[in-house]
């Protein structure tokens, strides 16, 4: 298989388990003023330390909030079974890689789970890191070696791209990222799979969700309770993968 096309400004996406119901109250921390700290450096640490998700995730040992957005995701579509194999696309730190590897049971030997990232990760039980470029042009055939030459039944992608500040310019680079995953899909998937995968607000995200349509029987947009409420962030979460019967229909 082709690598797909790299978009300017590529990244893998930043970590990734519950849906936070039952999450700790949140009582307000505030930093004392330090010097050599911008602004906005302050806000996001700030943020971070009153943050349940953060929390949380040092509690239970994921590896980072983004866990459990994808812990919402599985919570109201179901789409991790035991004994599943799945992909995990621009995986690094590795928080939605650990969530999918308890769901299905990986370290047990009844599922398997395949992470890429560009970046370094610690190794995770049950989890085959491959420590490569999704746009690689042998990252395909790498990542269906590592699932052992047969097809996924999950296919995920956390993948963002570097912010530049320009709200339109960042919608299209995570787009890019997003059809890329899903074009990969397309073909590693076995029929009845699933596909989710990480969309900004901007326009453009409901012309992925009408192509996606044509290949999956359900596809909806959904944001789960750990995605920050002012961010654009949205996750395509597509079910019931046609596979080689989508031209019948």
């Amino acid at each position: 298989m082709a690598g797909p096309r790299r978009p300017e400004g590529f990244r893998r996406g930043r970590g990734k388990g519950s849906s936070g119901r039952g999450q700790p109250r949140n009582l307000k921390t505030r930093l004392k003023k330090k010097r050599g700290r911008t602004t906005s450096q302050a806000r996001w640490l700030e943020r971070q330390l009153n943050d349940p998700f953060v929390r949380m995730a040092k509690e239970r040992g994921y590896r980072s909030r983004a866990a459990f957005k994808l812990i919402g995701i599985d919570d109201e579509f179901h789409i991790l079974k035991p004994g599943m194999k799945v992909v995990d696309l621009g995986a690094a730190p590795g928080g939605w890689s650990q969530v999918a590897a308890e769901r299905v049971r990986a370290e047990k030997g009844e599922g398997r789970v395949v992470a890429i990232d560009v970046h370094g990760m610690e190794p995770i039980p049950g989890v085959v890191v491959l420590h490569k470029d999704f746009y690689d042009e042998d990252a395909p055939d790498e990542l269906m070696k590592a699932l052992g030459d047969d097809r996924a039944d999950v296919v995920l992608s956390d993948m963002a791209a570097h912010a530049t500040g320009h709200r339109q310019t960042d919608h299209l680079r995570i787009m890019a990222l997003a059809e890329a995953a899903a074009d990969f899909a397309r073909r590693v998937l076995r029929p009845g799979g699933a596909f989710v995968a990480k969309v900004l607000r901007g326009g453009t995200e409901n012309e992925l969700l009408h192509a996606l349509k044509r290949d999956f029987a359900r596809v909806r947009h959904f944001k789960p309770p750990a995605s920050r409420p002012d961010s654009a962030e949205l996750f395509v979460v597509a079910t019931g993968f046609r596979g080689e019967k989508r031209s019948e229909a």
